[in-house]
């Protein structure tokens, strides 16, 4: 269980040898509170002969499935403790995952976000305009990943103006007015992939109005699917934001509902980054085994923040490969990796896929 202390810690800070330890640590205590504290884990250990006091590595502890999420509801801590539900992004007809959220997760889960965000944002709050409209929040119908996202995010900004209005309209004048009001000042954007694509880049370049954020630094996420299907890679995503805005920050990032506060984002060399608070493991789809790096295979998502539910070890549906570790160039340490895509008939299930797949 992560301590003050072990927040303190640099984001990516630790080498191999400190950081698998620090996992080992966290991750086999978690693995022993869930086995008490969750029935439905408990069979499922119980069930695979595990005994969940004798793993001694994290790369062992047994994977959970993470459609599981959408067919049970797993908690490791009484019902009256829970103080947020979050429910996965999903189109017409799909479950969604449903994931219990008591207070010290929660505080867990922002306190983590920030210290990662803030690691590339700067610990300074900066005014933030978010490229979507203020309905995902005040619909409570709306909100799921995609609200909870944006509220997450939120933090990082002092003065907040979506940029969309309610019908996914670009708002124009309310940007123009925004600049002005913060010239000379780094500007904080964020949004999910798809939708910064179809209502704001294509709204920049069917109107002609081209507002300078050269100053601006956008992180954004929520999966690939739609843009690849239109032949839009991630050098090209990047370009054309340039070429219509001037901006060359621009990171996307990986992460899913079931792990929130838990995110990878990706360097000024293109690569997605582990933090110490994380870990990605490709597993080979045949026996499960442990990829060789530069190898592709099921991608594993490991995280020290959930606390009151048993997702620390998921098992995803998305493909990658891990390309390194404590050498990228940024100077980062830690894994780093890329995701190729989703494994065959798989859920469309990032915030910007499902809305693609509506749209």
């Amino acid at each position: 269980m992560l301590t003050d202390e072990d927040l303190n810690i640099a984001p990516y800070s630790l080498a191999k040898k400190e950081k698998t330890d620090f996992l080992n640590r966290q991750l086999l205590s978690l693995t022993g509170h869930h086995y008490k504290a969750c029935p439905e884990y408990k069979k499922i250990l119980d069930s695979l002969s595990v005994d969940a006091d004798s793993i001694s590595d994290y790369t062992r502890i047994p994977f959970l499935p993470v459609r599981l999420f959408k067919h049970y509801d797993l908690r490791s801590v009484p019902e009256g403790e829970v103080v947020k539900t979050l429910t996965s992004s999903g189109t017409t007809g799909q479950q969604v995952s449903r994931i219990f959220l008591d207070r010290r997760t929660s505080s867990l889960q922002t306190k983590v976000l920030t210290k990662i965000v803030s690691s590339f944002l700067g610990k300074q709050r900066v005014p933030m305009l978010i490229l979507d409209t203020s309905a995902v929040i005040k619909d409570r119908a709306m909100f799921s990943a995609r609200g909870a996202g944006i509220l997450g995010f939120s933090l990082f900004g002092t003065d907040r103006l979506y940029a969309l209005d309610g019908e996914m309209k670009l708002d124009a004048a309310g940007i123009q007015a925004f600049l002005e009001k913060h010239r000379g000042e780094t500007i904080f954007l964020f949004g999910f992939t798809f939708m910064i694509w179809q209502h704001f880049y294509k709204a920049l370049k069917e109107t002609g109005y081209h507002p300078d954020l050269s100053g601006g630094i956008l992180i954004h996420g929520g999966g690939w699917k739609k843009l690849v299907n239109e032949a839009v890679s991630p050098q090209d995503f990047k370009d054309a934001l340039h070429a219509v805005c001037g901006i060359s920050h621009v990171y996307d990032y990986y992460g899913m509902v079931e792990q929130t506060g838990t995110i990878y984002v990706e360097c000024e060399c293109g690569h997605l980054h582990a933090s110490i608070f994380s870990d990605v493991i490709c597993r080979r789809p045949g026996d499960f085994s442990v990829c060789d790096y530069g190898e592709e295979g099921i991608i594993e998502a490991v995280s020290v923040l959930p606390e009151s539910y048993p997702g620390h070890v998921l098992l995803t549906e998305d493909t990658g490969v891990i390309l390194g570790e404590d050498d990228c160039p940024c100077g980062r340490r830690g894994k780093y990796f890329k995701i190729n895509g989703r494994i065959k008939n798989a859920e469309i299930r990032g915030c910007s896929d499902t809305y693609a797949a509506k749209f």
